[in-house]
């Protein structure tokens, strides 16, 4: 393979991670920010209209988009928010799991059911409707969609009464965006990152998440980055779960399963069947490149490397940590030239447009120390933070 097109709202760690690998990466993607442009080989921008709903994209203008970079592609792999679309109608080959599988996967409330049958640790599901089932506190979710963005903790019935009330004032449409609501695990959120092919699955790394961090976000539940590795005692019994979920699932290439480290153990919150967001840290403390790796699951080999049971000392840490805006921002060349000093990523394009709550930018950091390494993002989020109020000046 030599050409390779992504389609996603945000591509930006899938073109790295090829292009690293020596692949010739295009993309067509919602931001195409600055360092997408420098790695992809060529680019389309999505125009979305704010709406990061991959159905009102017409297969149509996505033809017509993968027709005009003038490319023989070799492969066309679904990124983030794509996974579900039907991209079959597309005249190349397309590295995508089977439907059926995928709407198993991506949906909360039959992934429960799943779960249930596996006798695995999981909270209780149920859609919105049935949300009196459960006692409170409980967590109101989007069934399929991630990012953490719209999930709300319930404590009382006032509580819903606010929620309906939300998806009144948004324009919900009921069945259109089903919700689930579940019983609500305290703990500290993890993942694990799996490689598959249709018979073998492989735990390569078990990652400490950040979620509603309050130095990178306002919301309680955004997603806001990782840390790799995260060495705690029951990371072998985690990435075995893991490889056991994904097994029964079928799925082929790159995924992650999402935990809460309760007191009682770990609990299975769900499956991303896709590219994840620790793609940036799991390659830096492992070594493996995700995207070689995709590829090479789905010609049925499996990856040579680490897995998610434990570190040795040649491995390293790595930090990815994403920073939400708290007010209106529209980059400036000026700050971003500031920025570009750091070692980040996802940087804005100059004279983008970033709303209150929508991610600015992803702050890196690697190293033997997990404390080192995390100190420095923090240093280096507070440099953004002032160089940022350099806009309001």
């Amino acid at each position: 393979m030599k050409n390779i097109l992504v389609i996603g709202f945000s591509t930006r760690n899938i073109v790295c991670s090829g292009s690293k690998a020596g692949y010739n990466m295009y993309a067509i993607d919602a931001f195409c920010d600055h360092d997408l442009m420098r790695f992809a080989t060529d680019a389309r921008r999505l125009d979305i209209n704010g709406s990061f709903d991959a159905s009102a994209v017409s297969l149509d203008e996505l033809a017509g988009m993968v027709l005009s970079f003038g490319v023989e592609f070799d492969a066309i792999i679904p990124g983030s928010g794509f996974e579900m679309l039907d991209l079959e109608g597309l005249p190349y080959r397309v590295l995508s799991n089977d439907p059926g599988i995928m709407r198993d996967a991506s949906d909360k409330y039959c992934f429960s059911k799943l779960m249930g049958k596996m006798d695995m640790p999981h909270p209780k599901t149920v859609l919105l409707p049935d949300i009196n089932e459960l006692g409170f506190p409980v967590i109101v979710k989007p069934a399929c969609s991630g990012g953490g963005i719209f999930n709300m903790k319930l404590e009382s019935d006032d509580d819903v009464n606010v929620l309906h009330k939300r998806l009144q004032d948004v324009g919900m449409p009921p069945g259109k965006n089903k919700l689930i609501a579940q019983e609500y695990v305290e703990g500290v959120p993890a993942s694990v990152s799996v490689v598959s092919t249709k018979d073998e699955a492989l735990a390569i790394a078990v990652n400490e998440q950040l979620i509603g961090t309050p130095w990178l976000t306002d919301s309680p539940f955004a997603y806001c980055g990782n840390i790799t590795p995260y060495e705690i005692p029951c990371a072998s019994e985690m990435a075995d779960m893991s490889e056991r979920i994904i097994l029964e699932l079928g799925l082929v290439g790159s995924s992650g399963v999402d935990f809460i480290i309760s007191e009682d153990g770990p609990v299975v919150i769900e499956v991303n069947a896709r590219f994840q967001g620790s793609l940036d840290t799991v390659e830096a403390a492992t070594g493996i490149n995700l995207l070689a790796a995709h590829l090479q699951a789905f010609e049925g080999t499996m990856v040579a490397g680490k897995d998610g049971r434990g570190t040795d000392d040649r491995m390293k840490y790595a930090c990815r940590a994403v920073l939400y805006a708290d007010r209106d921002i529209r980059m400036t060349g000026d700050v971003q030239k500031e920025l570009l000093q750091l070692d980040v990523c996802d940087v804005p394009n100059t004279g983008q447009a970033i709303g209150p709550g929508e991610p600015v930018i992803s702050v890196l950091s690697s190293g033997k120390c997990r404390e080192d390494v995390l100190s420095r993002v923090k240093e280096s989020v507070m440099f953004i933070r002032e160089t940022l109020n350099l806009l309001d000046s």
